[in-house]
């Protein structure tokens, strides 16, 4: 277990209030860290901090060469810790290990992508008439916020912050207060790789209070978030206390259609995987089938066939494709669907309930479920 602070101005903050909140693994229920849980005032003054350092900070006048440098270390330094950053997602967010160590993987690729691009930010010139020249200059938004959601923690963090900083940026990322244990370990990476004072921030909290204060802040240029259609909206509302930039990337149900003149194995395994990777938690997961009429019968059959193969438990031990849900909340919440599913007059034909067995008992399982 290990006990977390903030990471503002460079340095290791607590909440002003003191605020603390526990972070479990949703497998074992076992204590993994306790991380502070910042208000408002907190990311006030995370933003303040990433205001000064893009309008006085070093930062202004680095080089787009020595940017993507930073990049560059960043990703190696996670590469270098990449097996202890795979093992603490999964216990953060309960997805198998073979899943974590794909993240991590590809969270070092997303930041030695944007370190080669830094130098690549081109303008263009037009010709216009008359005796003069028109020409766009590519500059950075300024302050940054983002915030991330649970199902992702590490490799949402790279999409956010790499693009951002590659373009000369500063930013106050806000992981889930779910899973913010990987995004806060990045941090000490960004440290060591020497990134200017200010120029990333990363606070732990509440989207009610720490995510309003990203979007309503008039000193944040821009804010981008990944997570539920409804938060996005209030996202949406409170960016408009200064016309601030906005990125929304929001949930969906996604569908599968399957023909007729298919590869029915190959439309099988892909079902199963769209609805059930990374536990089903996944903002495109295809989680909705439609099927053409004729072989509907013989998909259907073939996917229950196939899904006792998806073994449950916990991430870390061998053979598990499908781990828990990442909170007792969220358990709730798709256990509701299933009753509601039920109610509606859906024909549940397997799963739809908690597995047997001491190995679940803790731990926020749920039988893959097919109606």
């Amino acid at each position: 277990m290990k006990t977390y602070r903030m990471y503002v101005r460079g340095e290791w903050v607590e909440a002003k209030s003191k605020s603390k909140r526990e972070i479990f693994d949703p497998a074992s229920g076992d204590l993994l860290g306790v991380v502070p849980e910042a208000h408002r005032e907190d990311v006030a003054e995370a933003i303040k901090a990433a205001r000064e350092a893009f309008d006085h900070g070093p930062w202004k006048t680095t080089t787009a060469l020595d940017r993507g440098k930073y990049l560059f270390k960043i990703s190696e330094l996670i590469k270098r810790e990449s097996k202890r950053l795979a093992e603490l997602e999964v216990k953060n967010c309960g997805k198998p290990l073979a899943e974590a160590e794909f993240d991590v993987a590809d969270a070092a690729n997303c930041f030695e992508f944007y370190g080669g691009l830094a130098t690549k930010i081109h303008g263009e010139t037009m010709s216009v008439p008359a005796n003069s020249m028109s020409f766009v200059v590519r500059e950075p938004i300024g302050v940054c916020g983002q915030i991330i959601p649970w199902n992702y923690p590490l490799l949402m963090s790279a999409w956010k912050l790499a693009p951002a900083l590659a373009a000369g940026c500063t930013v106050i990322l806000k992981p889930s207060e779910l899973t913010p244990l990987t995004a806060l370990e990045l941090a000490e990476l960004i440290h060591e790789a020497g990134i200017p004072k200010g120029v990333v921030n990363i606070v732990t909290g509440p989207g009610a209070g720490a995510g309003e204060e990203l979007a309503a802040n008039k000193l944040c240029d821009k804010v981008a978030f990944t997570g539920g259609t409804v938060t996005g909206r209030k996202i949406l509302e409170g960016a408009s206390s200064n016309l601030k930039r906005v990125t929304l990337e929001l949930g969906g149900k996604n569908p599968n259609i399957v023909f007729a003149d298919c590869d029915l194995e190959a439309a099988i395994d892909g079902a199963l995987f769209a609805a059930f990777a990374n536990q089903g938690e996944v903002c495109s997961a295809g989680s909705r089938l439609l099927v053409e009429k004729s072989i509907h019968k013989n998909l259907v059959d073939g996917m229950v066939s196939k899904i006792g193969r998806i073994k449950l438990g916990h991430g870390l031990t061998p053979g598990v494709k499908m781990g828990p849900l990442v909170s007792k909340a969220h358990l709730e919440k798709v256990q509701n669907y299933i009753q509601i599913g039920i109610q509606e007059g859906a024909k549940l034909i397997c799963g739809g309930k908690r597995p047997e067995g001491a190995e679940f008992a803790k731990g926020n399982f749920l039988m893959p479920t097919i109606f």
